[in-house]
């Protein structure tokens, strides 16, 4: 039952998570706590996180709102997990991520690990080389926050056979948003700003 999640929660599998969460820096979520003080709370913690994620007693707090300003005057809106969330969403994402690499098309860059929009742009132009006669650039907007979360969930379901895991996933998704002191709802969309957001992006498309 627990296959994937019991992987989740390996020491080798936590201990990349947090080498790399560390190494992304980033800012505190809702509790103030910095990357900086990460490691500390792991080593103090760790048995009763697991014991909370198995039993499925885990909560994920709700992320920060943070409005990023774009080159056309409008804003980005990124949720920011706190670090301990971040933590757990890394080492998900990196499992996942393993699942579902094998089923995407030879073709498809974006949101995937070892590949960039560099390379897909050298695909492209070898392509053009060879006779193709369309290239098609298009940017969908605000996807992050119109991403139909039962879908999502639904789409990771094919490649990620562990009930306890998805149901994790769930609530890490709808874990709601805190603006001015109050939480926010989430019922459609998933916030920009964590590990999962593309592993996210990666199960819709």
């Amino acid at each position: 039952m627990w296959a994937l999640l019991e992987r989740v929660l390996a020491r080798e599998n936590l201990q990349r998570a947090l080498k790399r969460v560390r190494q992304n820096k980033g800012a505190p979520g809702i509790d103030g706590m910095s990357v900086d003080a990460l490691p500390e709370h792991p080593k103090q913690h760790c048995p009763q996180i697991k014991a909370d994620i198995l039993a499925g007693r885990y909560r994920p707090q709700p992320v920060r709102r943070v409005e990023i300003p774009k080159p056309d005057g409008r804003v980005r809106q990124l949720g920011i997990p706190t670090v301990l969330d971040r933590f757990i969403q890394q080492a998900i994402a990196q499992v996942v991520t393993q699942q579902w690499e094998p089923h995407f098309h030879p073709d498809s860059y974006g949101f995937r690990p070892q590949r960039s929009a560099h390379q897909a742009v050298r695909r492209m132009q070898t392509l053009v080389k060879a006779g193709q006669a369309w290239v098609v650039d298009l940017d969908l907007e605000s996807f992050f926050d119109r991403v139909n979360q039962d879908r999502l969930i639904g789409r990771l379901a094919k490649h990620v056979p562990d009930g306890a895991l998805l149901k994790l996933i769930r609530r890490i998704v709808k874990a709601g948003v805190w603006v001015d002191g109050r939480v926010e709802a989430r019922e459609q969309g998933v916030p920009q700003g964590g590990p999962l957001a593309g592993a996210g992006q990666r199960g819709v498309g």
